[in-house]
């Protein structure tokens, strides 16, 4: 989770970059199209690798269990993302990947897109860029959970969750949170109750509005003040005041 850098490129050459590569796909390996409704598993961890999945609508969660069984949701996953990369190392998925909205993925054979890469290597740089992004999505995340406070997490949570809305050309000034505040403070690190006070404090600063009175859409007049308050939060001043 980018938490304070805006994305590296304009909104409409991510939703070009998508489009293409789904376009690319479609054309040159065979696909599987299938359906996953809100809270069904596209795979679970343990199940032998086969397949990527790549999301053609919905959104996606990844899961991991602790060594006390304890699960953690590890990421979230948007339209032209790929799941299943884990897989590649060990031979099984390392973890869930789980619907919180009814989306559509596209499986692919592992071996089938190896050999169609032979014939269209694009297909090679698109997995490879698909592999970048999640190292660096994973980078920006632990550094986001060492080195900002609370309410800063939450805002770049939200920061995030509209940038990559963004990144695929929908709207960002009003969001729908697919996720309970449990599983946003299981994803950030913190409590339930924290995440709570973080939006609060969030709307009191009227840096989001809540919509309705079960909290779950969320209006952001400026995308921008979420960067303003994370930046804020995280100066030094501000970061001695809190301890």
């Amino acid at each position: 989770m980018n938490a304070v850098t805006t994305p590296a490129k304009p909104a409409a050459s991510g939703v070009q970059r998508i489009a293409d590569m789904l376009r690319l796909v479609e054309e040159t390996v065979a696909v599987t199209r299938r359906v996953v409704r809100c809270g069904e598993a596209v795979y679970q961890v343990g199940q032998p690798f086969g397949c990527f999945y790549i999301i053609n609508s919905g959104f996606f969660k990844t899961v991991s269990l602790s060594a006390e069984g304890r699960e953690q949701v590890i990421g979230l996953h948007f339209r032209g993302d790929w799941l299943g990369l884990d897989g590649i190392s060990a031979g099984h998925y390392g973890g869930d990947a789980v619907a919180i909205d009814t989306g559509e993925v596209w499986a692919v054979r592992y071996d089938a897109l190896l050999q169609a890469a032979l014939r269209a290597p694009a297909l090679l740089t698109a997995l490879h860029e698909a592999m970048s992004r999640e190292l660096v999505r994973d980078h920006d995340s632990l550094l986001s959970l060492c080195t900002l406070p609370a309410d800063a997490r939450v805002a770049g949570f939200l920061r995030y969750w509209a940038d990559a809305l963004e990144q695929r050309g929908l709207r960002t000034d009003q969001i729908t949170l697919h996720m309970t505040r449990a599983e946003i403070g299981n994803y950030l690190g913190m409590t339930l109750e924290s995440v709570s006070r973080a939006l609060s404090r969030l709307a009191r600063g009227d840096v989001i509005r809540f919509i309705e009175k079960g909290r779950r859409d969320i209006h952001i007049p400026k995308v921008e003040a979420l960067t303003r308050f994370i930046q804020h939060m995280a100066s030094p001043v501000q970061a001695a005041a809190l301890h």
